[in-house]
This record gives structure tokens, sequence and C-alpha cells, in this order.
């Protein structure tokens, strides 16, 4: 809102302004800390694979699709381009994904989960599914499905 709106209806905003706002009412803030939290119990439960949660989201993501170009994991995954090799790096050498030309086109890298790394995958989904659980915890069933809806819609919206 402009200065200029806050200066002539200070209602709008609330009797002391929005800088008077805590943090319990700052979503943006509230959703930082929520994904700190998430990273954190879903890195502790994947800590014995030297693996991350990063890692996590490839391989999920690589073993619902054939496979994919390296140039489109970093705007499918939401990481910065020059950050997708260093992201492949460490499960490439596990054996859980490939990294080989594309065949129409060279210059290009398709990038494909193995069956070791689905294999991994199906081993760690429990660990997963227990971190996600620890994390929702409050919730009920129906509202963890609300939650999940809502940030499916969200990430569809915005993040892609």
């Amino acid at each position: 809102m402009a200065r200029r709106q806050l200066a002539e209806n200070p209602a709008r905003i609330g009797a002391h302004g929005p800088w008077t706002r805590g943090l319990h009412a700052d979503t943006c803030h509230l959703l930082y800390r929520l994904g700190l939290r998430a990273g954190q119990l879903c890195n502790a439960s994947l800590q014995e694979s030297g693996l991350r949660l990063r890692h996590y989201a490839l391989l999920r993501f690589l073993a619902t699709s054939k496979c994919a170009l390296q140039h489109e994991l970093s705007a499918r995954l939401g990481y910065d381009p020059s950050a997708i090799v260093g992201l492949i790096d460490d499960p490439e050498q596990l054996g859980f994904v490939e990294h080989r030309p594309a065949p129409d086109d060279r210059r290009s890298r398709i990038v494909a989960a193995t069956e070791d790394g689905r294999a991994f995958l199906r081993a760690t989904d429990e660990a997963v599914l227990q971190a996600t659980n620890e994390l929702l915890g409050p919730l009920e069933p129906a509202e963890r499905e609300t939650v999940q809806a809502l940030l499916l819609r969200i990430t569809e919206a915005g993040l892609t």
C-alpha cells in the first residue's frame, strides 16, 4: 500500500500499522519456519543415506517421469540452474541416477532414475512419511489433506 494511501486512511491497516503485528500473524514468516522445520525433519530421516531432501525430491520427480532434460529440472524442482549439476552429482555417484547426452541434441543432458534410485525411494519412503507425520502431528487427518491440497494449489499457481 502506498504511503499516501496509508496517510489518508490509517484504519485500513489497523490503528498502529502493519509493523505492530506479531510474527504469528505473518504468513510468509510462518511458511518459512515451517519449511525450515520440514527440511530438518526430512534431512534427519535421510541422514543415514548421506543424501538430503533436495536429492530425495530429485529422485521422487525422476521416479514419476521417464527422464528429464537437465535444464528442465531447475524449473520443475525450483532450483537455480547453476545448482542442478551439483544436485545430480551425489545421487549419480551412488548409482541412483543416470546422466547422459540427449539422443536428439548431444549438447543437452538427460537425467533418469535408475532401478537402484527407485529402490532407495522405496527404502526411505517410510522414514520421510514419519517426518511428515511429525511435522503435521498437531493436525487432524482431514486438516492434513486440506493443507496438502492448499500447498499444491499455491505451488502450481506460483512456483512453476
